[in-house]
């Protein structure tokens, strides 16, 4: 029985890398060459950083020098900003009563224009009671003179049709609408990104204090000590 290896995505970084030799990237990209995997693990333990596999395929392996915690938070930020960016278009439905009078109308056809301005596209229903099922075309002429009154913010993109007790029609805004509003996202995609770069780097900074205020009270204790030691 043979058991199964789970394979994981993630390069390999540091001790994990058991080749002999990789050929080394800098961190700012610079070609450093081929050499020992010993030294290259050297050279990033007195840089502060991590030695990433990232061409484990080649001969021999190319590795390079990256913070590989920042840089796992940064893809992660791509990521998450790249799933908002997608379309999130929804379709909103909204009911109309065959019998309608103009005031719920002009409120009803107010929610769809919003809709279809916000990026959505609208199923619109009209219900049909009793005998009202025998004479659909009411209904068809309602959705109609909805769609035209509605027609700067969009379009028929699902004619009439009855299913059941019901006609539905689709409106879907129109190309700029959409455009407009994916372009929305996309800037407050990039202002999310840049506070969220700010607050690392802040997060950065403050964490780099402590460690020289850390630094530094090691210093004292440790002169204190010999000043002590001296005196005996």
């Amino acid at each position: 029985m043979r058991i199964g290896v789970i394979i994981s995505d993630e390069p390999r970084i540091n001790d994990e890398i058991r080749v002999s030799q990789v050929r080394l990237i800098g961190p700012n990209g610079e070609q450093v060459g081929v050499i020992a995997t010993s030294v290259a693990l050297n050279l990033a333990k007195e840089a502060n950083l991590d030695l990433v596999e990232v061409a484990p395929n080649a001969r021999p392996p190319v590795a390079k020098l990256i913070d590989y915690g920042k840089f796992k938070y940064n893809e992660k930020v791509k990521q998450r900003e790249a799933r908002r960016n997608q379309s999130t278009a929804e379709i909103k439905e909204i009911r109309f009563r065959l019998k309608i009078d103009d005031h719920d109308f002009e409120v009803k056809k107010g929610h769809v224009e919003r809709f279809l301005n916000g990026g959505d596209k609208v199923k619109v229903t009209i219900m049909l009671r009793g005998r009202e099922q025998s004479r659909p075309i009411g209904g068809v002429e309602l959705l109609q003179r909805l769609a035209d009154e509605v027609a700067e913010s969009g379009s028929i993109e699902s004619a009439p049709k009855q299913e059941g007790r019901n006609i539905i029609m689709t409106l879907a805004p129109k190309g700029k609408k959409v455009h407009t509003q994916s372009e929305q996202r996309r800037r407050g995609a990039e202002s999310r990104a840049e506070r969220q770069a700010r607050q690392a780097a802040r997060l950065a900074a403050k964490q780099e204090v402590k460690a020289q205020e850390a630094e530094a009270a090691k210093a004292v204790v440790s002169e204190a000590t010999e000043t002590s030691e001296t005196k005996k």
